[in-house]
């Protein structure tokens, strides 16, 4: 697997192909991994994740950066169809959904201009290496009216909850990772929020490449985030 440039983090240059190799790594035991870190709150921020795209039953769902597909099958569930983007090949070999696979990247979709009714996309805006190209590709690929879903890692406002979160996600998950699959990764993992903007600017971004409405909502506290948004008509 290659290895971060430096202590941890890779370089811009290396990013891309850093975390590509870095997912196809843990790919086995991600989803195992993901539930020992969050005690199983994940599966309760998934699913109002998609509960928050309020499209119709039926509607065609685009799960960016789809990992083992996780997200794709709680749409299912809710009824959507869905399919699945990503960059790790190892990843998608190791997805449990249903729904159609397509190897890509999040700023350059192998998918037609307004295509799809909603987008669903869980704990990835940190792992992109060109972050507003990967908006402009959201709002490429939404139908006008269109939803976006995005799910991410956050931080709790309380200081001492903030506290307690650091410790855990920067000490005890490394700790877990290493045990349960790769070490290196998890310690990226807590790592990488540094590549991540603020929450008003994530919404004037959205803003900026075409979507209204960006709402932005903390989870259980502010240990994760949720950023919804419509494509708009114009």
């Amino acid at each position: 697997m290659a290895k971060p440039k430096g202590d941890i983090l890779p370089s811009a240059e290396e990013k891309t192909d850093v975390v590509q190799s870095m997912f196809d790594a843990i790919a086995p035991r991600y989803e195992l991994v993901n539930k020992a870190m969050t005690f199983g709150l994940d599966a309760r921020w998934r699913r109002r994740t998609v509960a928050s795209l309020g499209l119709a039953p039926g509607s065609l769902i685009l799960d960016l950066a789809c990992g083992t597909g996780d997200l794709s099958r709680t749409a299912e569930k809710n009824g959507f169809v869905p399919f699945g983007v990503d960059l790790s090949f190892g990843m998608l070999s190791a997805a449990h959904e249903t729904g159609p696979l397509v190897h890509g990247d999040a700023s350059r979709l192998p998918i037609r201009d307004a295509s799809v009714d909603g987008i669903i996309c869980g704990y990835a805006l940190r792992n992109f290496t060109h972050l507003d190209a990967c908006f402009s590709e959201m709002a490429r690929v939404l139908r006008p009216g269109g939803r976006l879903s995005i799910l991410e890692v956050g931080a709790p406002k309380n200081a001492v909850i903030r506290f307690g979160y650091s410790i855990w996600f920067e000490k005890i998950v490394p700790t877990i990772g290493g045990l349960l699959s790769d070490r290196t990764a998890y310690r990226y993992l807590p790592a990488s929020t540094a590549y991540l903007p603020e929450g008003e600017e994530i919404r004037s971004r959205l803003h900026a490449v075409g979507f209204s409405g960006v709402n932005y909502h903390l989870l259980s506290g502010g240990l994760s985030q949720l950023f919804t948004a419509t494509r708009s008509a114009g």
